[in-house]
């Protein structure tokens, strides 16, 4: 359960613990919660046999602060949710705006956006399987991967000008056009990237003391992931073929061949396995996308939303009238409800918007997908042992800038 607990709260209920029992707190500060979370857990000897999750370490009142932002101001709130692959939450919530507005971009502004779409998501599970490794003491393993991952930030920072908080994207297209040696490095990334997998992925199946560690800890069956909310890698491991860019396509995904990878018991192993074949398939989107990038513009012919370019501005009077406009006035949407999904690297994420046709929404909320694991993880750990939950935590991939928004 999710509701305010205060200290008093926990003194109450545990005051009067079995003998043996012991009450420890994992986080809020604790290099195993991977971000600002508080777990109470009551322990007999090793085994779990209570725990409760706490929430809100980090919330920033994103929502109410979309009422008052703009459309465009909005953005740098997504930079800030799932900051691991900030460039996925960014096209969600163009994709949403655009939605609303019926806007409808040059094909160069979709195919860029789906590459830098799949290098986040690459990036979000190398950050995952990764630190599960390090989190069970396998260090060097996670070596082999973040190196590329380093490649891929390069690529991204040369894009939009910064490594995490991206603000990548524009009402309309992207901020400017990709550079003249884009293709040449994501397909170098890409090339980099495939032994890369490989070799990272038999270091740890291989590896008898791993496999002990995830297989059959922390699992959820199908029925119970749907039941909690569970989207994206996480429900996909507990066998449910779910993926919205194949069930209810956006962008160009209905033109790309990929497959879904399932696994089965919802396992901490099953959900690594699941990151890594995902790592694969991503790739091979990306290379049927980078070869076929269509000239044209980046943008597009929105005068009364999309900033007009800067040399424009300073000699041209109408654009720089756009500019003053959409700068001072913001962009009007039209009036209605909405919800755009998009499926970004830890699950869907949603943004439902509710317009009055002014320059800012009237109310704004994020199905952030992160949410819906953590208030799974007492079930997944009860009765488990305490080092368990560790990984279980870690395969989830709960990001507490995304939880608590």
């Amino acid at each position: 359960m999710m509701y305010e607990k205060t200290a008093e709260h926990f003194e109450q209920k545990y005051k009067n613990l079995p003998e043996g029992h012991l009450l420890v707190n994992l986080g809020p500060s604790h290099p195993a919660t991977h971000g600002i979370l508080q777990n109470v857990i009551q322990i007999d000897g090793e085994r779990i046999v209570e725990a409760e999750s706490v929430i809100g370490y980090v919330h920033r009142c994103f929502e109410k602060l979309g009422e008052r932002y703009t459309y465009n101001q909005f953005l740098v709130c997504t930079d800030r949710m799932n900051y691991v692959s900030t460039p996925l939450n960014n096209i969600g919530w163009i994709l949403a705006v655009e939605k609303m507005m019926q806007v409808e971009v040059p094909d160069r502004v979709t195919y860029v956006r789906m590459i830098i779409s799949e290098l986040s998501r690459i990036i979000d599970h190398i950050i995952c399987t990764g630190i599960l490794g390090v989190d069970l003491g396998a260090f060097s393993g996670m070596l082999h991967l973040f190196h590329h991952r380093e490649n891929i930030y390069q690529i991204i920072e040369k894009l939009t000008g910064a490594r995490l908080t991206t603000t990548f994207c524009r009402i309309g297209g992207l901020e400017k056009d990709i550079y003249p040696d884009f293709v040449k490095e994501v397909k170098l990334v890409c090339k980099g990237l495939k032994p890369a997998i490989e070799e990272f992925n038999s270091l740890l199946l291989k590896n008898k003391i791993f496999l002990g560690r995830t297989e059959g800890i922390g699992g959820i069956s199908a029925e119970n992931a749907i039941a909690y909310g569970y989207t994206g890698p996480n429900l996909r491991a507990a066998g449910v073929d779910w993926d919205v860019r194949k069930d209810e396509p956006y962008m160009f995904y209905d033109r790309v061949d990929f497959d879904i990878p399932i696994g089965e018991d919802g396992s901490v192993l099953h959900r690594s396995l699941v990151r890594m074949e995902e790592m694969r398939q991503s790739i091979r989107i990306i290379e049927q996308l980078v070869d076929g990038i269509p000239s044209g513009p980046w943008h597009a012919d929105l005068p009364h939303a999309y900033l007009p370019e800067k040399h424009k501005v300073y000699n041209n009077m109408e654009e720089l009238i756009y500019h003053f406009k959409i700068i001072m006035h913001g962009v009007k949407v039209p009036p209605g409800e909405y919800y755009m999904a998009t499926e970004a690297a830890n699950g869907e994420l949603g943004f439902y918007i509710v317009s009055e046709g002014e320059k800012s929404p009237w109310r704004v909320h994020v199905r952030r997908p992160c949410f819906w694991y953590y208030q799974s993880f007492a079930e997944l750990v009860r009765g488990g042992l305490l080092a368990d939950s560790v990984a279980t935590m870690s395969s989830l991939n709960v990001i507490a800038g995304e939880l608590d928004c």
